[in-house]
């Protein structure tokens, strides 16, 4: 699976009653599938994951699943406590069709968590899980930074392709990508302009013929064709990096990164990806204006407001955001005139 380019961590939508409000998520999605992200996020942390239980779990992933285009790459977060949980809800994403599942490190019992095993856990998801597996790690929630030389050594795993890496460190970026840059080449299904291909967009749903269906065969006298199957070719990527941080995004990419899956593309997905496209077209001088442009509303919106001030900049730019689950405590009425001040000329 190619995991290139910008993708939203999508935040989970709540009545004022903090029910899961399913309408908004679909159309937010919906709104994101507009977008050139490459794909989204469910069930990260920008999407509270720990606070939902398992059935929750499953809705959100099938409802996103059913309101996206199949052209967008979806990534399910499955982060549980036990491997059996974990690849329970793998098991859940692959059947609602989506593309890879995001794993992170166990916390509760984390004197525990050794490197023997943290290694037992991922590869014990990645042998069982039917979706490969990108790591995660997020060492601002997660008592648990994995270690560069380990985080090498999973990449060496059949069914564990990439790491989504928030630490904010770009150093650890390039670090990760000289580590693992010896980690096996998989061979991939991509679309003749090199942009991945999904599940879903090979799925017979999605128009697997070319077939002519006589008007003396339909009830409606009209002659009809299916869409015919997508071109693909392949392409050969080792094991990719992709960032958790916008506000090193254009240093990451230089350093080697793929892509991120970001908090900020969630209200400014627009924005985010102006920095990935100038960047690869080698405009390293208007990739690092972009960069300028959101690494500060970044910083104050989702490095020190969270998932509140994310919620409510996604209200401001169009999404529904609302309110985050409790004890996360709402934005006041400053900072949410302070977001809509940083985000007025990043609107999409």
């Amino acid at each position: 699976m190619l995991l290139e380019g910008i993708f939203a961590a999508v935040p989970t939508p709540f009545y004022p009653d903090e029910r899961v409000y399913f309408r908004k998520l679909e159309a937010n999605i919906a709104r994101y599938s507009r977008t050139l992200l490459s794909g989204m996020l469910l069930l990260g942390s920008m999407g509270e994951a720990p606070e939902l239980d398992d059935g929750e779990s499953r809705d959100v992933l099938r409802v996103a699943a059913e309101a996206a285009v199949p052209e967008k790459m979806l990534i399910a977060g499955i982060g549980r406590e036990s491997v059996k949980a974990t690849v329970a809800l793998a098991e859940a994403a692959a059947e609602f069709r989506y593309d890879v599942v995001l794993v992170r490190t166990p916390t509760y019992y984390a004197r525990q968590m050794t490197a023997a095993a943290v290694l037992h856990y991922f590869r014990s998801v990645a042998d069982r899980s039917p979706l490969p597996v990108l790591l995660y790690n997020i060492p601002q929630c997660v008592p648990y930074n994995i270690p560069v030389e380990l985080v090498a050594e999973l990449a060496q795993h059949p069914n564990i392709l990439s790491i989504k890496d928030s630490s904010g460190s770009v150093v650890r970026i390039r670090a990760l990508v000289e580590a693992t840059s010896a980690a096996p080449r998989r061979t991939v299904t991509v679309t003749p302009v090199f942009e991945a291909v999904t599940g879903r967009m090979l799925s017979p749903s999605a128009g697997s013929g070319d077939v002519l269906i006589s008007a003396g065969d339909l009830t409606g006298g009209a002659a009809v064709t299916t869409a015919p199957p997508i071109k693909t070719r392949t392409k050969e990527v080792g094991f990719q990096v992709l960032t958790g941080s916008a506000g090193t995004l254009l240093e990451s990419l230089e350093a080697g990164a793929s892509g991120g899956i970001l908090g900020f593309a969630a209200c400014a997905p627009q924005a985010c990806q102006e920095v990935y496209l100038a960047w690869k077209d080698h405009d390293l001088k208007l990739a690092k204006e972009k960069q300028e442009r959101i690494s500060g509303p970044n910083q104050r919106i989702v490095g020190q407001m969270g998932i509140a001030g994310v919620k409510h900049a996604c209200d401001f730019n169009g999404y529904y955001g609302g309110r985050a689950r409790a004890p996360l405590l709402p934005v006041t009425a400053a900072e949410k005139a302070e977001i809509e001040g940083l985000l007025t000329e990043i609107r999409n």
